[in-house]
């Protein structure tokens, strides 16, 4: 049975998107999910709605109980997950409202937990992480959005710091130099935690500004984060419905 979790970002965990919404709290063995888990349908598909960053914004990206995020979504038996998040672009082409669909990421956090497998008590764990982001889901994201006449990148390396401060000139310029295509606070240890599970993740990145790299363009504030966001949540939302979906 396809049941789809959508982890929403900034501005991206807007429970209307759900036919007949219920609330339902959650415990796990790593504590409380960052939100009630909001429950319903889009088009017919099962679909469960988790605030990454709690209902209020309450959390910064350190906070997150990412751990108890991913684990409560599975035991409600989601079988596919689908992450939004906002960042910043580390490429001219990849201007702001421009959607990304990653499909690599470079962890530069410090401080969060990210691995069910804390001992090997019970045997090795060592997950392979080469390919993060599940191919299928991250197809069906970019034909819809190309359907939709959305500005698409059909892949992306995101690098993922742990703020919540934003880079300096010599860290943003660094991570172009590294690869990295675009910049955010969330992806990293998500996607980890979602392939330790065995759960197919995908995530769907919302270009909000050029960071700090480009000499041309003011240094990104969150004001101006909010404001692109504003300009183009509905698209993000949009495709989430489309693909959602397909799975009928």
């Amino acid at each position: 049975m396809v049941k789809i979790g959508i982890i929403g970002g900034s501005g991206l965990d807007d429970p209307d998107i759900l036919q007949d919404p219920k609330k339902v709290e959650m415990n796990t063995e790593y504590g409380k999910p960052s939100s009630s888990l909001m429950t319903g349908k889009i088009g017919g598909v099962e679909t469960v709605l988790l605030a990454r960053h709690g209902r209020k914004h309450q959390y910064s990206p350190t906070q997150v109980n990412n751990r108890a995020n991913i684990m409560a979504l599975k035991q409600v038996g989601v079988s596919h997950i689908i992450a939004t998040t906002a960042c910043g672009s580390l490429r001219a082409e990849i201007d702001r409202g421009h959607l990304v669909i990653l499909d690599q990421f470079i962890d530069f956090t410090r401080f969060r937990k990210n691995t069910f497998f804390d001992s090997f008590e019970d045997g090795v764990h060592h997950t392979a992480m080469a390919k993060p982001f599940d191919k299928d889901l991250r197809r069906t994201l970019f034909e819809t959005g190309q359907v939709l006449e959305l500005t698409m990148h059909p892949k992306g390396c995101v690098v993922t710091i742990e703020g919540p401060r934003f880079s300096t000139v010599a860290e943003s310029r660094m991570f172009r130099f590294w690869g990295a295509d675009v910049i955010n606070m969330s992806t990293a240890p998500e996607a980890m935690l979602a392939k330790e599970v065995e759960i197919p993740y995908a995530a769907v990145a919302m270009s909000t500004d050029y960071d700090c790299w480009k000499v041309d363009e003011e240094p990104v504030t969150w004001d101006e984060i909010l404001a692109v966001f504003q300009q183009n949540a509905d698209n993000v939302k949009q495709l989430l419905v489309k693909v959602i979906e397909k799975y009928i």
